[in-house]
């Protein structure tokens, strides 16, 4: 009976985590459509007054970027803005033959009068964070925009963003991703909707009201001033983007994000750069959890409200631990609530998951619509990629669980990139892309047994209690037993 009080207890608790995170999401929708009612735009830089224009610095952080390197300093050297107060910056810390051909790209570049230097360093020591720190010490700019390889942002792109800086308290000016390789598979699209949410509900839900939001590593620009009062950038987390900006918060500087300001990029499209991803991205969180969850709870100048909606920002990627909790206990769950019935009463706990889709139900909706327009059709379309997007979601649960707890215990782990491949429809090969990885991670192995163990689920939905079975969870089992089983499919396959 204890081990059964147990298993309830957890479950239960973490059930109670995801409510409460659904329910901050429903704030967030609410400050998302109040802050459409609001015009904040601001008109952009007049070009022609280039004595009023600052100097700006672009950083271009790359590693081993074979596929995409070429396309990305084409399109930065399009950038309208005086040249005179344009610098480029390429922070190569590539090992392999591109060192050569981005450094022949770059004086080619140059040759046309544009201020560009290829930077390299002996080491890769802080990865990202090291290679965007080596940079900043000899920028000449006082503002700083960064741009992963495989972003393309407009022409414009400065002249939309530099004006907000008018107020001397703004210290970055975020722009929300776009994807070029939207439609090219399931994997993307469900990608996209999630990355959609985030940089819709989230960064506006947040910012709308002066809660703490992140610079999102790339597609936005700093005020060099900031970055150094902020402590500048640090290397002991794998999102050194979240971390200084929670540091600059802290010292009451303000983030701005542009929703309308729209930069592409390419979505991994083999899932074994997705995992990549997903697996920096959720640890890296954990990480910066760790680091500074007290520093928020114990700010003076921060209100209760900004702290709360901080600690859940912080705990983003903490919600697929819950989840995969709450997914392995729930077949247990089904034969304790069967076998004892005194012990019905506490199963109206489960009620809370199911109210907590129907808020992510809501919440994402109005992204959706926001993206794809409203009417009957599209909302059909939305039920049918939301659920997809759910089951997935949870089936990466295991992947993404074992990246939160090594961040929340501290494991350090090298940075791995993310593989870019240049890719926009199903015609362009990525088989021969040289950087993808072989080997099958022994987790891949778990998630085969898992989805094993959720066909058992629904078998048992079949054959628990004497009352002819209970399927009450059967729908939710159905989700994971797809979700893994698409995850461990397309892992050990390797197929887009």
């Amino acid at each position: 009976m204890i081990l059964e009080i147990i298993i309830i207890a957890i479950y239960s608790t973490s059930l109670a985590l995801i409510f409460m995170y659904a329910l901050a999401q429903l704030n967030l929708l609410l400050n998302y459509l109040s802050a459409h009612k609001k015009d904040t735009h601001l008109p952009p830089l007049d070009i022609s007054k280039e004595n009023e224009l600052p100097t700006v610095t672009i950083q271009l952080p790359v590693y081993n970027e074979m596929y995409v390197m070429d396309r990305l300093l084409e399109n930065i050297a399009t950038m309208t803005y005086p040249k005179h107060k344009l610098e480029i910056q390429v922070l190569d810390d590539s090992t392999d033959e591109t060192v050569e051909t981005t450094r022949a790209h770059v004086e080619k570049l140059k040759a046309t009068g544009l201020d560009i230097t290829h930077i390299t360093r002996t080491d890769r020591s802080g990865y990202k964070a090291g290679a965007l720190k080596a940079g900043l010490e000899i920028a000449k700019g006082e503002f700083i925009a960064i741009f992963d390889a495989d972003f393309l942002p407009e022409s414009d792109w400065l002249l939309r963003t530099l004006p907000y800086f008018k107020d001397r308290n703004i210290g970055v000016v975020q722009t929300r991703w776009g994807h070029i390789n939207r439609e090219y598979s399931l994997l993307t699209r469900i990608q996209a909707f999630a990355l959609d949410a985030h940089f819709t509900l989230e960064q506006v839900g947040r910012n709308s009201k002066g809660h703490f939001i992140n610079f999102n590593g790339t597609a936005g620009v700093w005020r060099k001033v900031c970055i150094l009062d902020a402590g500048n950038w640090e290397g002991d987390t794998l999102t050194e983007d979240l971390d200084l900006s929670y540091r600059a918060q802290l010292k009451n500087w303000k983030f701005k994000y542009l929703e309308d300001v729209e930069t592409p990029a390419e979505l991994p499209v083999v899932i074994s750069a997705a995992r990549s991803q997903q697996f920096r991205w959720n640890k890296g969180g954990a990480e910066n959890f760790r680091k500074m969850v007290w520093k928020v709870l114990k700010s003076d100048n921060i209100s209760g409200k900004t702290k709360l909606h901080g600690v859940l920002h912080l705990l983003n990627s903490t919600m697929f631990l819950n989840v995969f909790i709450v997914a392995v206990l729930s077949i247990p769950m089904l034969y304790i609530k069967n076998e004892y019935a005194h012990l019905k009463p506490y199963f109206y706990v489960m009620s809370f998951f199911v109210v907590s889709s129907v808020i992510f139900f809501i919440c994402y909706w109005f992204m959706y619509k926001n993206i794809y327009g409203g009417g009957v059709k599209n909302f059909i379309k939305y039920i049918g990629m939301f659920f997809t997007f759910f089951t997935v979601a949870m089936g990466f649960s295991l992947h993404n669980s074992i990246a939160v707890l090594e961040g929340h215990a501290g494991k350090r782990s090298e940075f791995v990139r993310t593989p870019k491949f240049n890719i926009g429809n199903l015609k362009n090969g990525w088989k021969d892309n040289k950087y993808i990885k072989k080997n099958i991670s022994i987790n891949v192995i778990f998630e085969g047994i898992l989805t094993l163990y959720f066909a058992f689920g629904m078998y048992s939905a079949f054959v628990v209690g004497d009352q002819g079975g209970d399927f009450g969870l059967f729908p939710f089992h159905l989700m994971l037993f797809l979700g893994f089983g698409y995850v461990f499919v397309k892992s050990v396959t390797s197929k887009a």
